[in-house]
């Protein structure tokens, strides 16, 4: 229950009957303020319909995307998202009650502190009294003891100890009263009668009155010291329990405003998702049907709802105009009540309101604990006012502690959120400057990868450019050796027919054919084998690794009849030379194509040694810059989501931090005036009570 309201509940038996009757507020603006209330909802919903329908159609334009799987994201993701938060909201709510009973508890050692020490001066204040009074009691005794003894009792009965004794004697209940007469008879200094003094039991009396006081000095020494030792011991023990209360009021404020701002992310995470699977499912439902049918549905909605806007519009109009509020007026006047103003001719009462008036005009404002104690002036007695009164001081304290607490809280938060809202500013500028740094990593490996992939695409086409060209050379080089062997054989072939025939002793026959059983088995019993063509060139066996041309032209006309056969032995050896250096070319021939050809094989592996080499480094650099390139993007990505997630902590922090001033911003500008204010009107309550209570309290 609020404290207006058991104000409220307090002053209303204090209330008389009203001097005029009640009258209800003026209807007209009630029905005005809704039509506002209502024309805001409308355009409001307009917008948000328009917003939907932009969503819908682009979301038509696209296609749908990937919407079952953000739907089913989101249906994962809210549930999660609903517990963390009802567990956050747990244990904010346990933090705020602990917060709540350590400020509390805290308040109430302090105020302990404050009474012990009240308490204890008051009691040094005691005990410094009773201890002068007994040291001069005490001395007075003494002063008494040593005048008799030496004879001079009647000019002790002429000092100021002698009255001091006196009193003493008079105010000490455990003292006998035979002692007591004795002793004041002493004291009389009367003479006559049957009262003859006896000195000696006189003194007596009064040493056992001294040793009394004397004992009863050191028992209260021994209490005050025994006091201040408790004493000191409360404040040790009830200071450290405030630093230990005041060390978990700042921890836990810490950890409140650490929660408040996960929560408030936890919840703008929550909406968002929710919002986003509703808008979802209601596309993902009838998505072609919607499609087709939307704009037309839209256009209709955003017409009738701009026909109910105008509508709206003027009715407030015509209910707002200048001429209907004078109408209104007359007709339906707003409300107003007032107390009964009751008058009283005590002048104590008068008193006591005047004071409560005063502090009511300089206070201003909101102040209804003066307004209720000023109605209950009006007609209740003493008793109940002060009861009242000491109820409203009490809330008053209370309310100033609250104030405290509250403010002691929102300045530690502010300044915590603040303090978490710079990390997350520095946290993102650091998150761009490494993505940025990412993103040109990035850029620069993916050309390296580019320039790697067409390096090894070009060594490979020089590679198989080589190989058909070592192909070719070596194919050229076969074909050379064997039309050198062959030219060789034919040369050879001919200088021994030449020998033959000019040179028998040079010739040398071909060998002998070899028969296969079959045949040799056939001339053995007389046959005759035919002897087949040699084929090749000319028939001499050797084949021919040219081509011959299978054109045969007209034949010429017959030659002129040759001369007598001679035999041309000098001309055939010069053909013989002849053939012999061919035979040598060829063999130079052959010799330098064979060693060309190894330099060329050799040459040829090496470059193939070279190219596997490089290409196996490519491939290893390639394959680690597209290690590397892949570690970037990993990391590129992994950065990208915490900068989304530090930006959403961000705006959480934000919005936290502007609740926070919405909540607090208030409390910690008025704070001073609202504390003088208060103190002001307990001063004020107090001297009215004190009025009240008979006090001749003027102001």
């Amino acid at each position: 229950m609020s404290r207006s309201l058991i104000l409220a509940l307090a002053a209303q038996p204090l209330l008389t009957e009203a001097a005029d009757s009640t009258h209800a507020a003026n209807p007209i603006r009630k029905v005005v303020n809704l039509l506002q209330n209502l024309q805001k909802k409308v355009e409001a919903e307009g917008e948000k319909a328009e917003e939907l329908y932009s969503k819908f159609m682009c979301y038509c334009r696209t296609s749908g995307g990937d919407l079952q799987a953000s739907i089913d994201a989101s249906d994962a993701k809210i549930p999660q998202l609903a517990a963390s938060i009802e567990a956050s909201k747990g244990r904010m709510t346990q933090l705020k009650a602990d917060l709540k009973s350590h400020q509390a508890d805290r308040r109430a050692a302090k105020d302990a502190m404050s009474e012990a020490t009240a308490l204890r001066e008051k009691e040094k204040a005691t005990f410094d009294k009773n201890n002068a009074d007994l040291n001069a009691n005490l001395a007075a005794a003494r002063k008494a003891t040593a005048a008799i003894e030496k004879g001079m009792g009647s000019s002790f009965l002429q000092t100021a100890a002698a009255d001091v004794l006196r009193k003493v004697v008079n105010s000490r209940e455990s003292m006998l009263d035979a002692d007591r007469q004795e002793v004041l008879a002493f004291l009389s200094g009367t003479q006559g009668g049957k009262y003859a003094p006896a000195s000696g039991e006189i003194v007596g009396i009064l040493k056992q009155m001294a040793d009394t006081m004397d004992a009863d000095e050191k028992d209260m020494v021994a209490q005050e010291a025994a006091a201040v030792k408790d004493y000191e011991g409360l404040m040790a023990a009830k200071k450290k329990e405030v630093a230990s209360l005041t060390h978990s009021v700042e921890t836990k404020t810490a950890r409140v405003g650490e929660l408040g701002v996960e929560i408030v992310t936890l919840e703008n995470d929550a909406s968002d998702t929710a919002e986003a699977l509703a808008e979802d499912q209601a596309f993902n439902k009838d998505l072609a049907k919607n499609c087709a049918e939307k704009t037309g549905i839209h256009e209709e909605e955003k017409k009738v709802r701009a026909q109910e806007i105008v509508a709206l519009a003027d009715t407030i109009q015509v209910l707002n105009a200048d001429d209907a509020l004078d109408l209104f007026k007359k007709t339906l006047p707003g409300a107003g009540s007032s107390f009964l103003q009751m008058q009283s001719t005590e002048s104590v009462r008068a008193h006591a309101r005047a004071i409560l008036s005063d502090a009511r005009s300089k206070a201003g404002g909101d102040r209804h604990n003066l307004d209720f104690v000023l109605l209950a002036l009006r007609g209740q007695g003493f008793g109940k006012i002060i009861k009242l009164i000491d109820g409203m001081v009490v809330t008053l304290k209370k309310e100033q502690g609250d104030d405290e607490d509250k403010k002691e809280f929102c300045e530690k938060s502010l300044d915590l959120a603040d303090d978490k809202k710079k990390g997350l500013e520095r946290t993102g500028s650091d998150l761009e400057k490494t993505i940025a740094d990412q993103q040109e990593s990035l850029a620069t490996l993916t050309e390296e990868i580019a320039a790697l992939k067409a390096g090894i695409v070009a060594l490979d086409k020089q590679v198989e450019e080589a190989t058909a060209q070592r192909q070719a050379e070596s194919a050229e080089y076969a074909d050379l050796m064997k039309s050198d062997t062959a030219a060789k054989e034919l040369i050879l072939f001919a200088k021994n027919r030449l020998n033959k025939f000019y040179n028998v002793a040079l010739y040398k026959a071909p060998p002998k054919r070899e028969l296969s059983e079959d045949d040799q088995i056939y001339v053995n019993e007389g046959g005759d084998i035919p002897t087949e063509a040699p084929g090749g060139i000319a028939n001499t066996g050797i084949a021919a690794f040219v081509q011959v041309s299978t054109h045969k032209d007209a034949p010429p006309p017959p030659p002129a009849t040759a001369a007598a056969y001679t035999k041309k032995a000098g001309g055939s050896n010069g053909v013989i030379a002849m053939m012999d250096l061919l035979v040598q070319d060829l063999d130079v021939e052959t010799q330098v194509a064979e060693t060309d050809e190894k330099n060329a094989q050799k040459e040829y592996e090496q470059l193939i040694s070279d190219s596997a080499d490089k290409r196996r480094l490519d491939s290893k650099s390639l394959t680690d810059k597209e290690g590397g390139k892949a570690d970037t993007e990993g990391a590129l990505e992994k950065n990208r989501g915490e900068k989304k997630a530090n930006l959403r902590a961000l705006m959480g922090t934000e919005k936290y931090i502007a609740d926070l001033h919405g909540e607090c911003d208030w409390l910690i500008k008025y704070f001073d005036v609202r504390k003088e204010a208060r103190n002001n009107e307990i001063d004020s309550l107090t001297k009215a009570k004190a009025v009240l209570s008979g006090a001749d309290y003027s102001f």
